[in-house]
């Protein structure tokens, strides 16, 4: 520290940078008076100032707490909220994919039954055309039995030979 004042003196004798020690040229007196008053004066005013900045300060948390406590309780309702939601989605989903399968089951069996009831009716009409074919079958081939029998009649019966006939069926008769 001396050599510090011991430089601020020889400084100062050259007309360059040194430090001043008179009182009253440096105004210490006037700054130690400029302070004091506002100390004195300034305090009223300057605690006021700064009460009213701490009761604002004070206030603005605890708004900003009662905020942070709302916006917790209302993310745990929105939770619950959701919870919920996906809960009942998935009971829908679990509904949904029960419907599916009982509508499939209910498709297939219907397809079964109408499956079964084409057999049948495919079935029914086979028979009846083939009941059909076969009578006119029958018919035609009764048809062609009787041209059959009338022309080997007409050859074979001759005038005797029907005279023969009708004596042995009256011979019958007769008896």
């Amino acid at each position: 520290m001396e050599t510090v004042l011991l430089l601020a003196t020889e400084a100062g004798s050259e007309a360059g940078f040194g430090l001043n020690t008179n009182i009253f040229e440096t105004n210490l007196i006037n700054l130690a008076i400029l302070i004091g008053v506002l100390v004195y004066f300034g305090r009223g005013f300057l605690g006021k100032i700064l009460n009213e900045r701490r009761s604002t300060i004070e206030e603005a948390i605890l708004e900003a707490e009662q905020r942070q406590k709302q916006a917790e309780a209302s993310l745990a309702e929105q939770q619950q909220k959701l919870t919920a939601a996906q809960t009942e989605a998935q009971r829908i989903l679990a509904e949904a994919e029960e419907r599916a399968k009982a509508v499939r089951e209910l498709i297939l069996a219907k397809a079964v039954e109408d499956v079964e009831r084409m057999k049948a009716t495919a079935n029914q009409e086979l028979d009846s055309d083939r009941e059909r074919v076969i009578a006119q079958l029958r018919s035609l081939i009764a048809t062609q039995a009787i041209e059959r029998a009338e022309s080997q009649l007409k050859q074979q019966l001759n005038d005797t030979v029907q005279e023969r006939l009708i004596d042995q069926s009256l011979m019958l008769l007769g008896g």
